[in-house]
C-alpha cells in the first residue's frame, strides 16, 4: 500500500490520579440524547459492546448535535471512535486519560492490516484527532497525543469523469422522462446526487433555468447552479408527466422522494443497457464529467468554484490537472517545433558542471 511510514514515540502518560468520569445521572440529561437519534444509536452500541468513555463520547457527540453537524458527520465520527475504543479493549484500559500517542499509531497500523484504503484510514485518523482535541481541552488526556500528528500518504486521485463518446452512449438509451431528466441536470449542473434528490419544486426555476440549492449537503452553503437548454426540455418533458402534488422533484414509489440507493439503481441500469458497466462509472462521475467539459470549454476556475459549491479553489484545481487545452496546445505547438528540428541552440556536455 501507498503509505507513509507511521512513527510511534513512547510518550506515556500515567496521572497519579485518574478523576472518575462524569456521573451518567448528571453529566448528560437523558432527554439531550432523544434529539438525536444516531447519537443515540452509537451509545447503545458503545454499552453493547462494552466500552470505556461512554460519558465522554456523549458529550462529544452532544457536542457536535450542538454545533449543528449533520447526522452523517455523528455517525462517521461515532464510527471512528468505536473502531478505537475496540482496538483498545483487549489491553485492559478503563479509562481514556491513560491514552497514549502509541495507542494512535497501534490503531492506525491495524487499520492497514485490515487492508483498509489509505483514504479510509486517513479520515478516521482526523475524525479521532477532532475527538482527542476536544479531550485534551477539557484536560482529560495529556497533550502530548496531539503533538506532531501522524499523517498517512494518501494518492491524489484524477477525478473520474465520464468519455464524451459514453456519454452520448448513455443518454441514447434513456427514453423514461423522469430518469433522463435526472441524469441530465446531474450531468448539466455538477450538483451531488443528494443536493438533486433534495430539491422541491420551488427550488427549480425554469424560464430562468436555473436551481437554487438552499443548502449544500456537503458544506451546507447555498448557492445556484445554472440548466443547460436540453436539461431545461428534460425537466419541462417530466413536470408535465409528474403528480403536481408532490413538493420533490423527483420521487419513487407512494410519491416519497427518491432514495440515493434508487438513483444509483437507475443509474446502474443505463449503464448496463448502455454496455458501459465494466468501466466502473458512478453517479459522482456525472459531477466530474460536467466540472471537465465546463473548464474544456473555457471556463474559469474561479467561475466554476461556486458552481460546484469548493471552499477552496484547490479542490477545483483538480480538474485543471485532468483538462487543460491551453497545456495540452502549448505541448503541440511546442512538440511540433521539436520533431521539425527548428530549435535554436544546441546542448552540449560541460565537464565544469556537477
Amino acid at each position: 500500500m501507498n503509505l507513509e511510514h507511521v512513527s510511534v514515540e513512547n510518550a506515556e502518560y500515567h496521572p497519579e490520579h485518574l478523576p472518575p468520569e462524569p456521573d451518567k445521572s448528571t453529566a448528560f440529561p437523558p432527554n439531550e440524547t432523544r434529539s438525536s437519534p444516531e447519537i443515540a444509536r452509537i451509545l447503545r452500541v458503545l454499552s453493547d459492546k462494552c466500552l470505556f468513555g461512554q460519558d465522554y463520547v456523549r458529550q462529544y457527540l452532544h457536542d457536535l448535535y450542538c454545533r449543528n453537524c449533520r447526522p452523517n458527520t455523528i455517525r462517521a465520527n461515532g464510527s471512528a471512535i468505536i473502531l478505537f475504543l475496540g482496538f483498545l479493549k483487549p489491553t485492559g484500559r478503563k479509562h481514556l486519560e491513560t491514552l497514549t500517542r502509541d495507542d494512535v499509531g497501534g490503531f492506525i497500523e491495524h487499520e492497514q492490516d485490515r487492508g483498509l484504503s489509505p483514504s479510509s484510514v486517513s479520515t478516521r485518523l482526523r475524525l479521532l484527532y477532532a475527538f482527542f482535541r476536544f479531550l485534551m481541552e477539557r484536560d482529560v488526556i495529556h497533550p502530548d497525543v496531539l503533538k506532531r500528528k501522524m499523517h498517512i500518504k494518501v494518492p491524489d486521485a484524477l477525478p473520474r469523469a465520464i468519455d464524451p463518446e459514453d456519454i452520448r452512449q448513455l443518454l441514447a438509451v434513456i427514453k423514461n422522462p423522469r430518469d433522463r431528466a435526472m441524469i441530465l441536470a446531474l450531468l448539466r449542473t455538477g450538483m451531488r446526487i443528494g443536493e438533486l434528490l433534495n430539491t422541491k419544486l420551488k427550488d427549480l426555476n425554469l424560464e430562468d433555468k436555473y436551481i437554487e440549492i438552499i443548502e449544500a449537503q456537503k458544506n451546507r452553503v447555498g448557492r445556484v447552479v445554472y440548466l443547460s437548454d436540453d436539461a431545461c426540455r428534460a425537466l419541462k418533458k417530466w413536470l408535465r408527466l409528474k403528480n403536481p402534488q408532490t413538493e420533490c422533484l423527483f420521487y419513487g414509489h407512494s410519491a416519497r422522494p427518491l432514495s440515493y440507493a434508487a438513483a444509483r439503481a437507475v443509474f446502474k441500469k443505463y449503464l448496463d443497457k448502455a454496455g458501459l458497466s465494466h468501466k466502473g462509472y458512478t453517479l459522482h462521475s456525472l459531477r466530474h464529467t460536467c466540472a471537465s467539459e465546463l473548464l474544456n470549454a473555457g471556463m474559469h476556475l474561479e467561475c466554476l468554484q461556486p458552481l460546484l459549491g469548493h471552499h477552496s479553489i484547490e479542490m477545483t484545481r483538480r480538474y485543471a490537472r485532468l483538462t487543460d487545452n491551453t497545456r495540452r496546445e502549448q505541448y503541440y505547438k511546442a512538440m511540433a517545433v521539436i520533431e521539425r528540428g527548428d530549435m535554436n541552440g544546441y546542448y552540449r556536455f560541460d565537464s565544469q558542471l556537477p
